[in-house]
């Protein structure tokens, strides 16, 4: 972040005073005000809820120009890195800055393998929670109660440990995630095969049984991988600036984690792609989607077109386009007949070619596309949040890493525009 003392003056009217502030510049991006001197020189504070206008951080993980249509990790774009690359290359450039060499790569991906099991006792954690629970409910549980197990990982001063705590949650989130849906359907759990690459051991787990051998299609685990790629970070985010927070606190690791999974339940947050099923299943069948197609135009009418057009992306979503090729993929290499799914394609193909949504740039986004993929290999919706933390995750603790490595990060401490009563002197109750 370079400092050029470029100014903004902001004067208040009410005194005449003025003051300045000086302008940073990153290496790409909008220019930012640096007003962290704004109440000791002014007396006020900024207001902006929801912090759109305000950067909480200074970062050199992910940029994302919404008008523009760009994601880069390390200014490497999605596109290169979801065509070239694999999840773990991309949890590597992520956390260490660069891509790995073939000698880094292969021990960063056999420190992965071998952090693939977790504790024994853990497994029992799962029994204490009913068998309708929501899945995300039992992972919030789970990723937190990991900090009473591994002690030698939780003191984030420790630069040592800071790595060996990314690397477990890393390797365990599969691993918990699939024996969070085996327990919801009562199957064995499957413990991890450390011959199999990181999306295949996932599939493996979620779908083997002890019974009979499971034998992971290769377009399912690359569909899989890139879905993985597709939502390895995504900026200061919801979810993301939760964990930055509770990490400012100097919480442990796990704990910052387990925070940023109960953000993305939230359904304006992870829960798009669930949503896009569920407007699925109100239209119902192919024939109703001029229908639905009208409502959405007519802006009296509630109903909206889910997985269509991003509040981030204003042009395009980058992630969509090698989402449908892996979705296309995935449908033609099982085959399934399933009237959704054949619902989902028409509407697709008539939504890119009506003018209106043209215009707009209302075009598919990732959470359109994942969710049918989802939902083809299997899935319940349930479990969709769960695969977004699961991959969310080395971004989570990528962007923890960073903060606590930053030697100016203090803790979160937002302000606020105090609009409750004044001053009053208690009355006693007789009295009230």
């Amino acid at each position: 972040m370079s400092d050029k003392k470029n100014t903004v003056t902001v004067t208040d009217n009410s005194t005449g005073k003025s003051y300045d502030f000086n302008l940073l510049e990153g290496t790409i991006g909008p220019k930012v005000i640096d007003i962290r001197k704004l109440y000791a020189e002014t007396g006020m504070f900024t207001y902006d809820p929801g912090f759109t206008s305000t950067a909480s951080c200074e970062s050199g993980l992910t940029y994302i120009d919404g008008f523009e249509g760009l994601l880069q990790h390390r200014g490497y774009s999605i596109e290169d890195l979801a065509e070239n690359s694999n999840f773990l290359e991309v949890c590597y450039l992520l956390l260490h800055g660069e891509l790995p060499s073939k000698q880094e790569m292969e021990k960063f991906d056999n420190t992965i393998t071998n952090h693939t099991l977790i504790h024994e006792q853990i497994r029992h954690f799962f029994q204490g929670f009913r068998r309708d629970a929501h899945p995300m409910a039992i992972m919030i549980g789970v990723v937190g109660a990991l900090s009473a197990f591994y002690h030698d990982s939780l003191d984030i001063t420790d630069e040592k440990q800071r790595e060996i705590a990314a690397h477990r949650l890393i390797a365990k989130m599969p691993t918990i995630a699939a024996l969070t849906y085996k327990y919801s359907i009562g199957q064995p759990f499957m413990y991890p095969q450390n011959d199999l690459s990181y999306a295949e051991n996932f599939l493996y787990m979620t779908f083997a049984t002890p019974t009979e051998d499971y034998k992971v299609s290769p377009i399912l685990a690359d569909a899989m991988d890139k879905i993985f790629i597709l939502h390895a970070d995504h900026e200061q985010n919801a979810s993301t600036s939760t964990v930055r927070l509770a990490g400012s606190s100097k919480a442990n690791p796990f704990a910052c984690i387990a925070s940023g999974i109960a953000s993305l339940w939230g359904p304006a947050h992870g829960g798009a792609n669930e949503a896009v099923l569920s407007m699925l299943a109100e239209i119902g069948h192919k024939d109703n989607i001029p229908k639905y197609l009208a409502k959405a135009k007519d802006k009296n009418d509630p109903f909206r077109l889910m997985g269509f057009g991003h509040r981030v992306y204003k042009n395009y979503d980058p992630r969509a386009q090698v989402m449908r090729k892996a979705c296309h993929e995935v449908l033609e290499e099982l085959k399934i007949d399933d009237p959704m799914l054949d619902l989902a394609m028409e509407l697709e193909k008539i939504a890119l070619e009506d003018e209106y949504f043209v215009q707009r740039k209302l075009f598919p986004n990732v959470d359109f596309y994942s969710g049918i993929i989802l939902k083809a290999m299997g899935f319940p919706t349930s479990m969709f949040t769960v695969l977004f933390a699961l991959a969310r995750t080395v971004g989570w603790i990528s962007q923890w890493k960073e903060m606590i490595e930053e030697p100016t990060q203090k803790i979160g401490r937002p302000r606020q525009l105090f609009t409750g009563p004044t001053k009053r002197d208690y009355v006693d109750i007789d009295k009230r």
